[in-house]
């Protein structure tokens, strides 16, 4: 039996001793999870007398953990050491005949388990702490687990680098990667968990990785949660050893696609036995995959399963469909080829995934509170779309049954044509025409800065007159300073900036005989009145920013992914504005007694400092505090029956602006350091 405190690695490697195994390859008919009955088969073709686990999808087979019988051995465990390996499979799905994966990824220590992108051009893999082709121990002698990026270059995996999140003091391992590869789960052993391994998850933006987020409660306990798998479909599959069960690890399920979770679901027998079962896979139709486990009747240690359902194994059970999106001409009806299609899925508030596609604004109330908005960005600032439509004007894609969409399609001389679209009750391929129009107006791209300072003013109040027809739009600028508009073409306008503690900003415009889709750019530069405070406090300090929707249920504290979009936003305000210093405070409705609420609103700020600390926020610029029921702003007081929508109202947060004085920026003029000519 290996010590896991010495490998840190495979949860496997704690194997039962047994005196004989039969290598049986018949397979065992059992009813698993659900009604799906599930047909069981040991990979003899790959399995041996020591252990294999951990398989990954790739190329026509499967990649693999296991070792060379005479391979190098590890002193710690008198075992030799861990290495990736490649199977083939025949065509009844099962490994044939394993070998080496990689010269360049397998190493003198233990490399294993990895994820790979869906083009199989990245891979990710876990690995012992190398630092020039040395094993390094951390600070208590132990050798730590880390995750490591790799690009396939024309003869051997290259470009070998571990991820910025990993540290010398603790592991992170069992990698899987998103569909979309923008999100990377995995196990850790971090300080700060709920048990020995949680589950954690981070963001890749551009090419850097945000800070590790722990998947929660919903998932994670005080024992381990290792050997994650997310499928295309956002169910994750893990094994945990936390949570009863058969035994040992067992593997478990939720999807997490959405904003609600899904139930967390024990796959149960056979599947799951009284022994250890982990690094479960799953193929696209959810039908098929593949698993490891130190059940009797192996061949060795950890062996390999395959197995097959009769249907998908998935809480929801929903059928991916078929998709074909047409873009056409509103007025003539035909065909628009080559316009970027962008589809999102949307949660059931109507936010697309994906925080990047939003910015933020902040709007004044009666009460003088600020209001935190989330707006879409323009279609211009969400990148190059990844689908484009043919010469027939026509794209596919897949989507889900019973889930809801934003669709966005743009070309160069339309509008931009949006579409929201449902499959509830829907079956079959579906066919969605999305009307683009020609474009009659100019955009304009408006920009709110201080005069004589590099520095953007948000929330500024813009006026657009149009001064044909005395008609006025009112639009605010962004945390960014930004504004946008579509002008009406042969016009002119006077677009005014205005800002409490600035003198106004004027400018005229006018679309008159403009051709081509250029947008016009605009800058107005607001003057400071009094100084330069203002300009250091770009949200005056003592301002209060109103969440509402962040949604805890009654007699709940845990922020679920996707239900703290404000949070989110406000995250972005504070990176955008470091010196910016806030207070938490959260208010429960009436229900349970004063002194219970008091102390669960100020497990909720608690719960929303975390949540901020997560996103990269340090923790001595947010201060938590609970007044529980003692700020009731509707008739639902004590005794007082009320609606859930009503109750609602009242459990929100608060964030004041306690801090906030950002470096004044000071733009000279050309050849004066004052300014002039």
């Amino acid at each position: 039996m290996f010590s896991l405190a010495v490998l840190m690695m495979p949860f496997c490697l704690v194997a039962q001793q047994q005196s004989s195994k039969s290598k049986s390859s018949d397979k065992l008919y059992e009813k698993g999870t659900g009604k799906r009955s599930i047909a069981l088969q040991n990979a003899k073709g790959i399995n041996g007398p020591g252990y294999e686990f951990s398989p990954a999808f790739y190329q026509n087979g499967i990649v693999y953990v296991s070792y060379h019988k005479n391979g190098p051995i590890d002193s710690n465990t008198g075992k030799p050491f861990f290495e990736l390996f490649y199977a083939e499979m025949d065509n009844q799905y099962l490994p044939q005949s394993g070998r080496s994966f990689s010269v360049t990824i397998n190493s003198q220590v233990h490399e294993g388990p990895v994820s790979f992108s869906r083009d199989n051009n990245l891979m990710y893999f876990t690995r012992n702490n190398l630092q020039s082709g040395i094993a390094k121990a951390n600070s208590k002698g132990k050798v730590t687990l880390k995750i490591y990026e790799a690009r396939r270059g024309a003869l051997d995996w290259e470009g070998i680098k571990a991820l910025p999140f990993n540290n010398d003091e603790y592991s992170c391992q069992h990698p899987t990667l998103s569909a979309d590869a923008r999100r990377l789960f995995f196990s850790s052993d971090m300080p700060g968990g709920y048990g020995g391994y949680d589950l954690y998850f981070v963001e890749k933006k551009g090419e850097e990785w945000s800070k590790p987020i722990n998947l929660g409660p919903d998932v994670n306990t005080s024992g381990n949660e290792v050997f994650p798998f997310l499928h295309e479909s956002g169910t994750l599959f893990f094994s945990t050893n936390g949570r009863g069960g058969e035994g040992g690890l067992d593997i478990f399920m939720i999807d997490i696609s959405s904003n609600k979770w899904g139930p967390l679901t024990n796959l149960g027998t056979p599947l799951n036995s009284a022994t250890d079962d982990l690094g479960f896979i799953i193929n696209s139709d959810a039908t098929r995959g593949y698993f490891a486990s130190d059940r009797p009747g192996g061949s060795g240690g950890d062996d390999i399963y395959m197995f097959e359902a009769d249907g998908p194994i998935l809480n929801d059970d929903t059928p991916v469909l078929n998709a074909a999106i047409i873009a056409y001409d509103a007025a003539t009806n035909e065909r628009i080829p080559d316009a970027g299609v962008r589809l999102f899925q949307q949660s059931e508030d109507g936010f697309m995934e994906g925080n990047d596609l939003y910015d933020v604004e902040l709007l004044p109330s009666e009460n003088g509170e600020l209001r935190m908005r989330l707006v879409r960005k323009n279609a211009s600032d969400l990148g190059r779309p990844t689908l484009f439509t043919d010469l027939n004007g026509t794209v596919n894609s897949v989507i889900r049954q019973g889930k809801r969409y934003f669709i966005l399609v743009t070309k160069d001389g339309y509008a931009d044509g949006e579409m929201q679209y449902s499959t509830d009750e829907t079956s079959g391929t579906q066919t969605i025409r999305v009307p683009l129009k020609t474009r009659t107006c100019k955009a304009l791209d408006g920009l709110v800065t201080v005069q004589g300072y590099g520095t953007v003013v948000p929330n500024a109040l813009v006026r657009i007159l149009d001064q044909n027809t005395g008609k006025e739009e009112l639009l605010r600028s962004n945390a960014s300073g930004s504004f946008d508009y579509c002008l009406p073409a042969n016009g002119d306008y006077l677009v005014t900036a205005e800002k409490q503690g600035y003198r106004n900003a004027a400018a005229n415009v006018s679309t008159q005989n403009l051709q081509g889709a250029q947008p016009i750019s605009l800058n107005l530069k607001l003057t400071p009145a009094d100084g330069d405070k203002v300009v250091k406090e770009p949200i005056r300090s003592g301002s209060v920013i109103l969440l509402e929707n962040i949604y805890y249920d009654f007699n709940q504290y845990i922020i679920r992914r996707g239900a703290g979009v404000e949070l989110d936003a406000l995250a972005q305000l504070m990176n955008q504005y470091p010196s910016m210093e806030v207070e938490l405070t959260a208010h429960t409705d009436s229900r349970g007694n004063d002194q219970y609420n008091l102390e669960l609103s100020l497990k909720r700020a608690e719960s929303a400092k975390r949540y901020l600390i997560q996103k990269g926020i340090p923790s001595r610029r947010i201060k938590a505090m609970g007044l529980g029921e003692t700020q009731i702003r509707n008739r639902c007081a004590d005794g007082v029956e009320c609606t859930d929508e009503e109750h609602q109202y009242n459990r929100r947060t608060e964030v004041k602006v306690t801090r906030i004085d950002e470096p004044v920026k000071v733009q000279y003029g050309e050849g004066d350091p004052s300014g002039g000519k």
